[in-house]
């Protein structure tokens, strides 16, 4: 009895010292955490989306306290409000920034780009970029397997099966930029969006030669210079065989759409364009 006893007394023992040596190194390597940083996530949307460039919500309001100016942290999905009111929460000056939407630049539908075979895969655009250069002859275009509508958690990307590409909603898209990570093409691109969220562009990556390019898409672009030529805001460059348009430089006067003979220069949301039969007036009729 006696010696149950004692082992009773010599684990309690050691079990007290254990938890007083825990205590101290708990107290010496504490890290103390700003609370501030729940009231930041708490404002932040909590979409957890990556569009800031960290991983999670939580990771971008730990840095927003930690830093000295915010002027460079933006959340895409909550926008300027929602850093407004962060900025107002840590005494800090958030700098307001234009919203960003994304597009689709590829127009090689069913139609302009005509299957040359078929895949029998996984359903991924990354597995089947990196096993061969698709089921159409343009080695750039989009593959059709909706990695970019898989990765948006906005429900801002769906596959058009009429055409095969991708169609943004631009009411749901927050400029977030997960559809363009995820796209191993790069045919998604974010650009400026304005009040009316007009938009002109080259909706066309393929950087082979006008022929070849044309060979395999109608609608490509051939770099034949003519949209460069006309743009008198040096808003169009062209390398490597293909155009492509500014949005910070270009002025929206739409000169360039009609001079491509390809159809791939863009313009979305604009009014229709005057016909040269509604321009001229007509001429009044006498009666005799």
């Amino acid at each position: 009895m006696n010696v149950i006893l004692v082992t009773i007394i010599i684990l309690a023992t050691i079990g007290v010292v254990l938890a007083v040596i825990l205590y101290f190194l708990a107290q010496k390597f504490k890290v103390y955490e700003d609370p501030r940083i729940d009231t930041v996530n708490e404002a932040l949307p909590a979409a957890n989306c990556g569009g800031c460039g960290y991983a999670g919500c939580r990771n971008f309001a730990e840095m927003l306290v930690k830093a000295d100016d915010i002027t460079a942290l933006f959340c895409p999905v909550g926008g300027n409000t929602v850093m407004m009111t962060i900025a107002q929460i840590l005494g800090k000056a958030a700098e307001a920034k234009d919203p960003m939407i994304a597009v689709v630049r590829c127009s090689g539908s069913f139609e302009h780009r005509p299957r040359t075979n078929v895949y029998d895969g996984a359903s991924s655009c990354v597995v089947q970029h990196a096993l061969y250069s698709g089921d159409t002859g343009c080695p750039y275009g989009c593959l059709g397997c909706a990695d970019c509508a898989a990765s948006c958690k906005f429900d801002a990307l769906a596959m058009n099966p009429e055409t095969g590409l991708p169609v943004v909603s631009e009411a749901n898209c927050t400029g977030c930029g997960a559809c363009v990570k995820a796209c191993p093409r790069s045919i998604i691109e974010l650009r400026y969006k304005d009040r009316k969220n007009r938009q002109i562009f080259i909706s066309c990556v393929n950087k082979d030669k006008g022929g070849i390019a044309k060979k395999y898409c109608a609608v490509a672009c051939t770099g034949c210079t003519k949209c460069l030529k006309i743009c008198t805001f040096n808003a169009i460059k062209i390398e490597n065989n293909l155009a492509y348009i500014d949005p910070k430089a270009c002025k929206m006067c739409r000169k360039c759409v009609p001079e491509c003979a390809t159809n791939a220069i863009l313009e979305l949301n604009f009014p229709a364009r005057k016909t040269a039969a509604a321009s001229v007036p007509e001429k009044e009729t006498i009666a005799v």
